[in-house]
């Protein structure tokens, strides 16, 4: 289950128990879609909401009273383990393991531009599904930008507006002043790219939030080691291809399968359509490049149990933990390809 079809599901508990009266007259201020979100530290569960406590006043109830009715409800929902409620009435919902399985399906049968299609690929998985996180949260809504002032602004702009339409908006850069202005802070070094490279610049413009001065240490930017996090995601991806050609070396394939080691990471890919979305919203790119550097950090960190090692043999593991590698892979291709930035297999 991904973080949207979680969404929906309480959507519809929501609808469900005020179309029965069960929330009193809440009326007009039933939500299309209700925001979930991972807990905040010290939190349980899988996922958030707070949506009993929006809805607590419009029903005239305490909010933990309208949080009690939501959680019996989405209480053994399809991909549902179990529903606490916290603090005033937050509403914590643990998966089944099995639907978190079927997040790693879900992304592997997915494709993500060229690097990811390849991902896919690699399992022999062909699907005409959109890229995973790209949705419709933003249909409806048309958005005009005046094409950036300078390198950055240009750059800026142009990512935003692909972020806008990866959530089903109408997003265009318009000549003239008939388009709205994003507020872009400079970048201090002109011509970056003809110092560093396309790939190399565009990180360093798009890292930083559209208000701060961007990083533009020549040395660092070409750098290939850890420091350089642009650096650590692309090699963060070809790892994750790498593996898919050491495994078939070793005669086995990727499996959706239990990770227990491996929550972190499988968070991290849940909240992969949450990140895009905010960066959309909020004309942000920096909030994907970010995503992307806790994906590959993490994903280097699990690489090393991928694969058996000396005389060992390839278990149902060993295919779990691929499978779960390559959906990490696929994540951070497609996050590259939403910011102009190519994911290479070798690196």
């Amino acid at each position: 289950m991904t973080p949207a079809e979680l969404s929906r599901t309480v959507a519809h508990v929501v609808r469900g128990a005020v179309g029965e009266g069960a929330l009193g007259a809440v009326g007009d201020v039933v939500p299309e879609a209700v925001k979930v979100e991972r807990p905040r530290p010290g939190g349980a569960g899988d996922y958030a909401s707070g949506i009993a406590l929006k809805l607590a006043s419009a029903a005239g109830l305490p909010p933990r009273q309208v949080a009690e009715v939501l959680r019996q409800r989405i209480a053994g929902r399809p991909g549902i383990a179990s529903v606490e409620i916290s603090g005033p009435g937050f509403l914590n919902i643990t998966l089944d393991r099995d639907a978190q399985y079927d997040l790693v399906r879900h992304i592997l049968e997915s494709t993500s531009g060229a690097g990811a299609a390849g991902a896919a690929g690699a399992v022999g998985v062909t699907s005409g599904r959109a890229p995973y996180g790209h949705g419709d949260a933003l249909r409806g809504e048309t958005h005009e930008f005046v094409e950036g002032v300078d390198e950055r602004g240009r750059v800026v702009v142009e990512v935003v507006v692909g972020l806008l339409r990866a959530q089903g908006a109408v997003a265009r850069v318009v000549p003239g002043g008939s388009g709205r202005e994003l507020a872009v802070v400079p970048c201090p070094t002109p011509r970056l790219a003809e110092l560093v490279g396309v790939d190399a610049a565009r990180w360093a413009m798009l890292r930083a939030a559209r208000h701060d001065r961007p990083r533009t240490d020549v040395e660092e930017l070409l750098a290939q080691r850890e420091s350089n996090s642009l650096f650590r995601v692309r090699y963060a991806y070809s790892r994750s291809r790498a593996l898919t050609r050491n495994a078939l070396e070793l005669g086995f394939r990727s499996e959706a399968g239990p990770v227990p080691e491996g929550g972190a990471l499988l968070g991290l890919l849940g909240d992969h359509p949450t990140v895009l979305e905010g960066a959309a919203r909020h004309r942000a790119a920096d909030r994907l490049a970010r995503h992307l550097e806790a994906v590959a950090d993490e994903l280097l960190r699990h690489q090393h149990a991928v694969l058996p090692l000396g005389d060992e043999k390839p278990s149902a593991a060993h295919r779990f933990r691929l499978a779960l590698a390559e959906a990490a892979g696929t994540v951070l291709a497609g996050g590259l390809s939403l910011l102009g930035i190519d994911a290479p297999e070798f690196l």
